[in-house]
């Protein structure tokens, strides 16, 4: 398993812990996790390599909002 396969795999596994909630509040909760929890560099990596990874869509959304703002 490459590193950005293990990065998806962890993000899909927080995601199912929110899976019971709404879309839109289950994204705001796998952000915050991701942006409190994670390490700069494992955002980097995971957003670098969105087109590739496979992301739950809550997941996904999530991520994609990790991007810094232009």
């Amino acid at each position: 398993m490459s590193p950005e396969d293990k990065l998806a795999y962890m993000a899909n596994q927080i995601g199912r812990f929110f899976a019971s909630q709404k879309h839109d509040d289950a994204v705001a909760q796998i952000e915050d996790h991701l942006r409190k929890f994670w390490d700069p560099r494992m955002r980097a990596s995971i957003l670098a390599h969105l087109d590739t990874v496979t992301l739950d869509p809550p997941v996904r959304s999530a991520v994609e909002r990790l991007r810094p703002a232009a």
